[in-house]
């Protein structure tokens, strides 16, 4: 009885130990950095299906947008014996105490769409071009605004929106789509009547919605926005969550699809999309986010194979303690006129899910 007994155990055991399918599988840790925005959910979403594809287990957080929970589960990633990380951190220079501990145990750090700041144990670095999202939003503007064609005493009003003080990119959005428009603005083609120019007057606290809709109230109220108000063109926006809260401060005024101030994006987030449709958004930069993922995923199995990652950029991208090599991925734009090739017919949204 008893060996009977053992036979079955064993037996369970082994059931147990297949079913479990990866659990031997080398161990990827993705630390994204909030649920609250479609944009990282997608992202988490696709990383995990295409490691987990290419045979890896993947231990998948977020962090709620809170530092110290970030930090938190970092650091529990590497105590889980994590081989590769891969983080897109909520603030940038915040992760350097926590990766040095990755560094000593030999994990090897990719930053994902956010540059980490300040630490040498971050290998390699995974993101769109996003000097080019900024030239491209800031061409967009200068292209339907006329401003090539137009004086100072016919200029375009503009406010500016950039996004979280803490996150390295609004350098490159912010700083590629300024290259564009400072020209305008200096030579009075371009006023912006609030005066915020610089990126410390233009950036909105984690990319919030209720944050850039809060300051575009202000901004209304202080200079008497409105469709029988003072004349406003466009808002530069530097992604979806902040165009969303402009957007809404906007209609709370009474602007309408007939007479809407263009509004500039990143993300193509489904609210963006048909806000793009109803005409209260004008265009929003798509980032093909299973594009970037699978390119995260060839760079993890170089690294665990031990051969070169893929990367196309060694000299743009400097953390603070040297250029991170780089793999850049192409932005695209998306408006109410090709949205469908775009983002239906790849595949990346449902036509229903537009409606």
């Amino acid at each position: 009885m008893k060996k009977l007994i053992a036979v079955a155990l064993a037996v369970l055991t082994l059931g147990l130990v297949s079913c479990g399918g990866n659990s031997s599988a080398t161990k990827v840790g993705v630390s994204m950095p909030t649920k609250d925005l479609q944009r990282w959910n997608q992202d988490g979403a696709n990383m995990k299906a295409k490691l987990e594809s290419a045979g890896y287990s993947v231990d998948l957080q977020y962090a709620a947008n809170d530092i110290p929970t970030q930090v938190s589960q970092i650091e529990n990633m590497i105590t889980g014996n994590c081989k590769v990380l891969v983080i897109a951190a909520i603030d940038g220079s915040a992760l350097s105490n926590a990766l040095e501990a990755a560094k000593k145990k030999g994990v090897k750090v990719i930053a994902y769409d956010r540059l980490i700041m300040n630490t040498d144990a971050v290998s390699y670095y995974a993101t769109f071009d996003n000097y080019k999202v900024g030239t491209i939003q800031g061409e967009y503007l200068v292209e339907k605004l006329n401003l090539k064609n137009r004086t100072k005493d016919d200029p375009a009003y503009m406010e500016l929106f950039t996004g979280d003080p803490g996150d390295n990119n609004i350098n490159f959005f912010f700083g590629g789509a300024m290259d564009i428009l400072k020209p305008y603005i200096d030579s009075g083609v371009v006023v912006v009547p609030s005066k915020q120019t610089e990126k410390a007057q233009c950036a909105t606290l984690n990319w919030s919605t209720e944050e850039a809709q809060k300051r575009m109230e202000v901004l209304i109220t202080a200079n008497g926005y409105g469709p029988k108000g003072k004349k406003l063109d466009a808002v530069y926006s530097s992604n979806d969550s902040c165009a969303m809260g402009i957007t809404n401060a906007l209609l709370s005024v009474g602007y309408t699809a007939e007479n809407f101030p263009l509004i500039t994006g990143q993300d193509c987030d489904i609210v963006s999309v048909k806000n793009m449709l109803k005409g209260t958004q004008a265009m929003s930069i798509f980032k093909d986010t299973r594009t970037l993922a699978s390119k995260v995923v060839d760079m993890v199995d170089a690294i665990l194979k031990g051969s070169e990652p893929p990367v196309n950029d060694t000299k743009t991208y400097d953390n603070g303690t040297g250029v991170i090599p780089s793999y850049l991925c192409e932005p695209v734009f998306g408006t109410k006129d090709n949205y469908k090739e775009l983002l239906v017919d790849s595949g990346y949204y449902k036509e229903s899910e537009l409606n």
